[in-house]
Protein backbone atom coordinates (compact mmCIF):
# COMPACT_ATOMS: atom_id res chain seq x y z
CA UNK A 1 0.00 0.00 0.00
CA UNK A 2 1.33 3.44 -0.68
CA UNK A 3 2.05 6.02 1.94
CA UNK A 4 -0.71 8.32 2.75
CA UNK A 5 1.21 10.56 3.65
CA UNK A 6 4.00 11.05 0.72
CA UNK A 7 1.24 11.13 -1.06
CA UNK A 8 0.03 14.10 0.52
CA UNK A 9 3.69 15.58 -0.04
CA UNK A 10 3.95 15.06 -3.40
CA UNK A 11 0.79 16.69 -4.22
CA UNK A 12 1.78 19.72 -2.25
CA UNK A 13 5.62 19.73 -4.41
CA UNK A 14 3.44 20.02 -7.42
CA UNK A 15 1.38 23.25 -6.39
CA UNK A 16 2.70 25.55 -8.54
CA UNK A 17 3.96 28.56 -6.52
CA UNK A 18 2.54 32.28 -8.42
CA UNK A 19 5.21 34.39 -8.86
CA UNK A 20 5.73 37.65 -7.71
CA UNK A 21 3.48 40.02 -8.67
CA UNK A 22 4.48 43.88 -10.23
CA UNK A 23 3.28 46.27 -13.00
CA UNK A 24 5.20 44.23 -15.54
CA UNK A 25 3.97 40.57 -14.73
CA UNK A 26 -0.31 42.38 -13.86
CA UNK A 27 0.73 43.90 -17.56
CA UNK A 28 1.60 40.65 -19.19
CA UNK A 29 -1.16 38.61 -17.70
CA UNK A 30 -3.55 41.33 -18.36
CA UNK A 31 -2.51 40.69 -22.26
CA UNK A 32 -2.27 36.87 -22.58
CA UNK A 33 -5.61 36.51 -20.75
CA UNK A 34 -7.14 39.06 -23.71
CA UNK A 35 -5.22 37.30 -26.18
CA UNK A 36 -6.98 34.26 -25.19
CA UNK A 37 -10.60 35.15 -23.83
CA UNK A 38 -12.71 37.62 -24.94
CA UNK A 39 -13.51 39.15 -21.69
CA UNK A 40 -15.33 42.44 -20.00
CA UNK A 41 -13.48 45.48 -18.33
CA UNK A 42 -14.56 44.08 -14.85
CA UNK A 43 -14.59 40.49 -15.58
CA UNK A 44 -10.52 41.02 -16.34
CA UNK A 45 -10.33 43.01 -12.98
CA UNK A 46 -11.48 40.59 -11.45
CA UNK A 47 -9.19 37.80 -13.07
CA UNK A 48 -6.24 39.81 -12.39
CA UNK A 49 -7.13 40.97 -8.76
CA UNK A 50 -7.15 36.62 -8.21
CA UNK A 51 -3.70 36.59 -9.32
CA UNK A 52 -2.23 39.00 -7.05
CA UNK A 53 -4.63 37.66 -4.10
CA UNK A 54 -3.00 34.25 -5.10
CA UNK A 55 0.83 35.51 -5.42
CA UNK A 56 0.52 37.38 -1.75
CA UNK A 57 -0.03 34.39 -0.20
CA UNK A 58 3.63 33.25 -0.84
CA UNK A 59 4.88 36.82 -1.74
CA UNK A 60 5.23 39.96 0.17
CA UNK A 61 2.82 41.51 -1.80
CA UNK A 62 1.40 45.47 -1.85
CA UNK A 63 -2.33 45.02 -2.63
CA UNK A 64 -3.53 48.05 -2.91
CA UNK A 65 -0.88 49.25 -4.78
CA UNK A 66 -1.37 46.04 -7.66
CA UNK A 67 -5.14 47.16 -7.20
CA UNK A 68 -4.63 50.56 -8.01
CA UNK A 69 -2.52 49.06 -11.26
CA UNK A 70 -4.81 47.29 -12.54
CA UNK A 71 -7.65 50.28 -12.71
CA UNK A 72 -4.80 52.27 -14.11
CA UNK A 73 -3.70 49.68 -16.76
CA UNK A 74 -8.06 48.61 -17.47
CA UNK A 75 -8.65 52.54 -18.38
CA UNK A 76 -5.98 52.35 -20.35
CA UNK A 77 -7.33 49.63 -22.64
CA UNK A 78 -10.78 51.00 -22.89
CA UNK A 79 -9.08 54.54 -23.99
CA UNK A 80 -7.19 53.03 -26.59
CA UNK A 81 -9.75 49.98 -27.93
CA UNK A 82 -8.31 47.08 -26.57
CA UNK A 83 -11.15 46.48 -24.40
CA UNK A 84 -15.00 47.23 -25.24
CA UNK A 85 -17.15 46.40 -23.04
CA UNK A 86 -20.40 47.70 -25.45
CA UNK A 87 -19.09 45.87 -28.05
CA UNK A 88 -17.97 42.77 -26.43
CA UNK A 89 -21.22 42.72 -24.78
CA UNK A 90 -23.10 43.03 -28.25
CA UNK A 91 -20.99 40.07 -29.42
CA UNK A 92 -22.01 37.78 -26.83
CA UNK A 93 -25.39 38.52 -26.71
CA UNK A 94 -25.74 37.84 -30.63
CA UNK A 95 -23.36 34.45 -30.04
CA UNK A 96 -25.70 33.39 -27.41
CA UNK A 97 -29.16 34.37 -29.30
CA UNK A 98 -27.54 31.94 -32.04
CA UNK A 99 -27.10 29.22 -30.03
CA UNK A 100 -30.79 29.03 -28.82
CA UNK A 101 -30.54 31.40 -25.59
CA UNK A 102 -33.45 33.51 -24.56
CA UNK A 103 -33.36 37.02 -23.60
CA UNK A 104 -33.46 36.60 -20.12
CA UNK A 105 -30.63 34.07 -20.02
CA UNK A 106 -28.47 36.33 -22.04
CA UNK A 107 -28.87 38.99 -19.49
CA UNK A 108 -28.28 36.89 -17.07
CA UNK A 109 -25.06 35.38 -18.39
CA UNK A 110 -23.96 39.00 -19.57
CA UNK A 111 -24.59 40.17 -16.01
CA UNK A 112 -22.29 36.99 -14.69
CA UNK A 113 -19.75 38.89 -16.99
CA UNK A 114 -19.75 41.98 -14.77
CA UNK A 115 -21.01 44.09 -17.53
CA UNK A 116 -22.83 47.42 -16.86
CA UNK A 117 -26.71 47.17 -16.98
CA UNK A 118 -26.36 50.24 -19.80
CA UNK A 119 -24.11 47.83 -22.03
CA UNK A 120 -26.65 44.94 -21.59
CA UNK A 121 -29.36 46.89 -22.40
CA UNK A 122 -27.09 48.00 -25.55
CA UNK A 123 -26.70 44.61 -26.32
CA UNK A 124 -30.22 43.10 -26.25
CA UNK A 125 -31.42 46.53 -28.47
CA UNK A 126 -29.02 45.35 -30.93
CA UNK A 127 -30.55 42.13 -31.18
CA UNK A 128 -34.06 43.62 -31.44
CA UNK A 129 -33.36 45.72 -33.97
CA UNK A 130 -31.62 42.86 -36.26
CA UNK A 131 -34.84 39.95 -35.23
CA UNK A 132 -38.18 41.01 -35.12
CA UNK A 133 -38.88 38.02 -32.65
CA UNK A 134 -34.90 36.94 -31.15
CA UNK A 135 -36.30 34.94 -28.71
CA UNK A 136 -38.31 32.71 -31.23
CA UNK A 137 -35.53 32.35 -33.55
CA UNK A 138 -33.67 31.26 -29.88
CA UNK A 139 -36.24 28.77 -28.78
CA UNK A 140 -36.57 27.39 -32.66
CA UNK A 141 -32.57 27.24 -31.83
CA UNK A 142 -33.23 25.18 -28.50
CA UNK A 143 -36.16 23.26 -29.97
CA UNK A 144 -34.05 21.75 -32.59
CA UNK A 145 -31.05 21.02 -30.39
CA UNK A 146 -33.35 19.31 -27.65
CA UNK A 147 -35.38 17.88 -29.61
CA UNK A 148 -38.47 19.18 -28.85
CA UNK A 149 -42.22 19.65 -30.50
CA UNK A 150 -42.18 19.06 -33.79
CA UNK A 151 -38.37 18.21 -34.10
CA UNK A 152 -39.00 15.20 -31.44
CA UNK A 153 -38.09 12.04 -33.01
CA UNK A 154 -41.77 11.33 -33.09
CA UNK A 155 -43.23 14.33 -33.81
CA UNK A 156 -46.58 12.54 -33.42
CA UNK A 157 -46.07 11.76 -29.72
CA UNK A 158 -47.07 14.53 -27.45
CA UNK A 159 -46.49 12.80 -23.95
CA UNK A 160 -43.33 14.75 -22.95
CA UNK A 161 -45.47 18.09 -23.44
CA UNK A 162 -45.28 18.80 -20.34
CA UNK A 163 -41.66 18.09 -19.91
CA UNK A 164 -40.90 19.75 -23.15
CA UNK A 165 -42.68 23.44 -21.56
CA UNK A 166 -40.56 22.77 -18.47
CA UNK A 167 -37.24 22.41 -20.37
CA UNK A 168 -38.30 25.77 -22.31
CA UNK A 169 -39.21 27.88 -19.23
CA UNK A 170 -36.39 26.91 -17.83
CA UNK A 171 -34.34 28.20 -20.37
CA UNK A 172 -36.11 31.50 -20.27
CA UNK A 173 -38.83 31.25 -22.72
CA UNK A 174 -42.47 32.58 -21.96
CA UNK A 175 -45.11 30.20 -21.51
CA UNK A 176 -46.44 31.23 -24.53
CA UNK A 177 -43.63 31.09 -26.82
CA UNK A 178 -42.61 27.46 -25.04
CA UNK A 179 -46.48 26.62 -25.95
CA UNK A 180 -46.22 27.35 -29.57
CA UNK A 181 -42.93 25.59 -29.83
CA UNK A 182 -44.11 22.13 -28.95
CA UNK A 183 -47.60 22.23 -29.93
CA UNK A 184 -46.20 23.24 -34.08
CA UNK A 185 -47.80 20.87 -36.14
CA UNK A 186 -44.42 20.58 -38.19
CA UNK A 187 -41.30 22.37 -38.71
CA UNK A 188 -42.41 24.47 -41.51
CA UNK A 189 -45.01 25.99 -39.28
CA UNK A 190 -42.04 26.97 -37.07
CA UNK A 191 -39.66 28.29 -39.93
CA UNK A 192 -42.56 30.17 -41.98
CA UNK A 193 -43.20 31.55 -38.54
CA UNK A 194 -39.70 33.26 -38.44
CA UNK A 195 -39.62 33.93 -41.93
CA UNK A 196 -42.98 35.78 -41.82
CA UNK A 197 -41.73 37.93 -38.91
CA UNK A 198 -38.49 38.57 -40.34
CA UNK A 199 -40.23 39.36 -43.69
CA UNK A 200 -42.14 42.02 -41.52
CA UNK A 201 -38.77 43.27 -39.92
CA UNK A 202 -37.63 44.29 -43.30
CA UNK A 203 -40.44 45.31 -45.52
CA UNK A 204 -42.75 46.60 -42.37
CA UNK A 205 -45.64 44.70 -44.01
CA UNK A 206 -48.29 45.11 -41.84
CA UNK A 207 -49.94 41.70 -43.23
CA UNK A 208 -47.35 39.99 -41.98
CA UNK A 209 -47.50 37.00 -39.62
CA UNK A 210 -45.30 38.82 -37.24
CA UNK A 211 -48.26 41.62 -36.56
CA UNK A 212 -50.09 38.41 -35.51
CA UNK A 213 -47.83 36.71 -33.92
CA UNK A 214 -46.49 39.19 -30.47
CA UNK A 215 -43.78 37.80 -27.86
CA UNK A 216 -44.87 38.37 -24.54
Amino acid sequence: MSDPDNKTHRNKRRQKIPRIVNTTTIENSALFYIERYATSSENLRQVLKRKIIRASKYHNTDINACIQHIGDLIQRYLKNGILNDEVYAQAQATSMNRRGKSLRAIRSRLRQKLLSDENIEKAIGVLTKEYESPDLSAAITYARKRRLGPFRKNASNRNSLNKELASLARSGFSYSLALRIVEAKNIDELENELNGSQDFRETGNPNSRANVFKLD
